[in-house]
């Protein structure tokens, strides 16, 4: 039978690459490349430009050249991954010992904080680890995971409060190092009891508030363990919610000063004791002044 053979570049790419379309007069329609059997390709390298060659025997050479601007090298590599790091924030901070928690606390949250403190103390346990605390609270066997870790490690552990520490937070706040738990000026600090429900059969009921009641205590226990107070005082004092300012949190006992932007924007190293920005005897002559209205006379200490 009759054949129709049309030749036409397979791509402007490859002109040496030729398809010969196979038609027959009749049935069926035939199209096919034709390629004579080669030899496996062989890599040719030479150097600028780096190139790869593909040769075959009845064809001309097939060149591909790739730039070497195209295949970063090791040290290309190296660089764009120091400006990776150099552009995360929190990695820049973990770099001056810093750790932030700035989300309401849960599992996961717990397990990135606690992972930082372990790897800064592993590092060098002699330098201080600073804790910046801007958190509502939230789980409490989360928090209690992050509290038990910061009493463990061998560095002393500044905690500055900012924003608000509520709930759980404040159990963090108030368990760092006695003398560098700290807080801004605009802070607000709250403690209370813990929450908890339960629903079921009675007997899962008393179960439940069993350990409800089993959470207060130890709570009311770290409380008065972080602040000094007896313990049957903290227990009246976080039966409803307490807010405090800074300054009352320094004389309630859970943090040990006020500081201010001098102290904080450079990231100096956090002195052994910091002052309150005013001295007691200006609270001393009208507490009024430096208390919220909101709490009764007979709670001022």
């Amino acid at each position: 039978m009759d054949l129709l053979s049309i030749s036409a570049p397979l791509s402007t790419h490859f002109p040496a690459l030729q398809t010969h379309k196979t038609l027959t007069s009749s049935r069926p329609k035939l199209c096919a490349l034709s390629l004579r059997s080669a030899p496996a390709a062989t890599a040719v390298k030479t150097s600028q430009p780096q190139t790869l060659t593909l040769g075959f025997d009845s064809q001309p050479g097939l060149d591909l050249s790739f730039g070497s601007s195209l295949v970063p090298s090791a040290a290309q590599a190296q660089e764009t991954g120091n400006r990776g790091a150099e552009a995360d924030p929190m990695g820049m901070l973990l770099k001056e010992r810093i750790v932030f928690l700035g989300s309401q606390i849960d599992d996961f949250v717990a397990d990135a904080i606690i992972s930082q403190l372990l790897l800064l103390d592993a590092q060098d346990p002699t330098k201080d680890i600073r804790l910046f605390i801007n958190s509502p609270g939230g789980s409490l066997s989360a928090t209690m995971a992050i509290y038990d870790v910061v009493q463990l490690v061998r560095a002393d552990v500044s905690t500055v409060a900012l924003g608000i520490s509520a709930s759980t937070a404040s159990l963090i706040l108030g368990g760092g190092t006695k003398g560098k738990r700290l807080a801004m000026p605009n802070t607000r600090i709250m403690i209370h009891q813990p929450l908890g429900g339960a629903s079921g059969q009675a007997i899962d009921v008393e179960i439940q508030a069993k350990e409800v009641m089993h959470n207060k205590n130890n709570v009311t226990r770290i409380i008065s363990s972080v602040t000094g107070r007896p313990f049957e005082q903290v227990e009246k004092d976080i039966d409803r919610d307490r807010y405090m300012s800074p300054i009352e949190a320094v004389e309630y006992g859970i943090i040990d000063g006020v500081i201010d932007k001098d102290s904080i924007i450079p990231l100096v190293p956090v002195p052994d004791k910091v002052k309150p920005r005013f001295s007691f005897e200006e609270v001393r002559k009208d507490p009024r002044k430096f208390l919220t209205p909101e709490i009764p006379d007979d709670e001022i200490y």
